[in-house]
């Protein structure tokens, strides 16, 4: 049997698709039930026949994305560049699946950018305001309605490895139809034998842009489990926090009732925000269980 190489484009859980460097696209299906593959990754497959493969292995990773809860991990996307985070103002988009998105990216050294869409909404003046803090510690925000035009999107997605993340409703399939146009019903066709009528977004799926840019869309997110990480490492993946790090008393100090925690100095001075300290507890209360 011959073995070659190729990456998965389209993501169903223990079932892919996988394109070969010369654009040939098989149904995939893995040995032993592995199911520790995600949608971007290049793997080496051994071929069945014309329509089908085996996927053998996995090559190094660039980086992945995934999130874990205190029972399982779900891997979201592999070897991608750029989070593209999408919240809107209706429906009411959740702050926690944000806050920990952004860490996550963080975490595994993804650039992060977010996504304010349905911006011509009168509702979004609230959250506009919302999200501004974020603006200040370091990540872009881009506003726009999907509906009308993402050209300033497009630019910044311009040759990155991009998956769009957030909440059902937010409007990522809108802004994956708008940002392909013509090529998403062509795509489609290919994964539509395995998807059994059901509707894009129940599985991760990557298209490419241009030669040079690639966009996964992902299915919708409620939560955003972060078990993955040491909790000693979370101030790391705060960029507002971690100038912090290495300045308490205590080299194990956990941010709370410890004497000369740089952490809580600085958010009673106002240097930062008392919420942020407060997240980071949160999280590492969850970490340590």
């Amino acid at each position: 049997m011959t073995q070659s190489t190729a990456q998965i484009i389209t993501s169903y859980g223990r079932r892919y698709i996988v394109r070969t460097h010369s654009q040939q696209i098989y149904e995939a299906s893995t040995r032993s039930k592995r199911t520790d593959y995600a949608c971007g990754d290049f793997v080496n497959i051994q071929l069945i026949n014309q329509e089908q493969v085996v996927i053998e292995s996995v090559l190094p990773r660039q980086s992945l994305l995934y999130r874990q809860d205190a029972w399982k991990s779900k891997l979201i996307a592999a070897n991608v560049s750029q989070l593209i985070i999408v919240v809107a103002a209706i429906p009411s988009p959740s702050e926690t699946l944000l806050q920990r998105a952004l860490i996550a990216a963080e975490a595994a050294g993804i650039h992060a950018i977010i996504v304010l869409n349905k911006s011509d909404l009168p509702e979004t003046n609230a959250w506009r305001e919302k999200f501004s803090f974020y603006e200040t510690i370091g990540y872009k925000i881009i506003e726009l309605s999907a509906h009308q035009d993402v050209g300033s999107l497009k630019t910044v997605l311009h040759g990155q490895t991009n998956i769009l993340l957030g909440q059902s409703g937010m409007g990522k399939s809108t802004l994956t139809n708008a940002l392909l146009g013509e090529q998403r019903a062509r795509t489609n066709d290919i994964s539509a034998a395995l998807d059994s009528g059901k509707h894009t977004t129940t599985h991760a799926q990557l298209y490419d842009l241009n030669e040079k840019t690639k966009l996964i869309d992902s299915p919708g997110l409620q939560e955003f489990g972060l078990h993955h990480l040491q909790p000693y490492d979370l101030p790391n993946y705060f960029p507002d926090l971690r100038h912090l790090i290495g300045r308490c008393r205590f080299h194990n100090c956990t941010h709370r009732a410890e004497p000369n925690c740089a952490f809580k100095m600085a958010a009673e001075r106002g240097e930062i925000r008392a919420e942020r300290l407060a997240l980071l507890q949160k999280i590492t209360d969850e970490l340590i269980g």
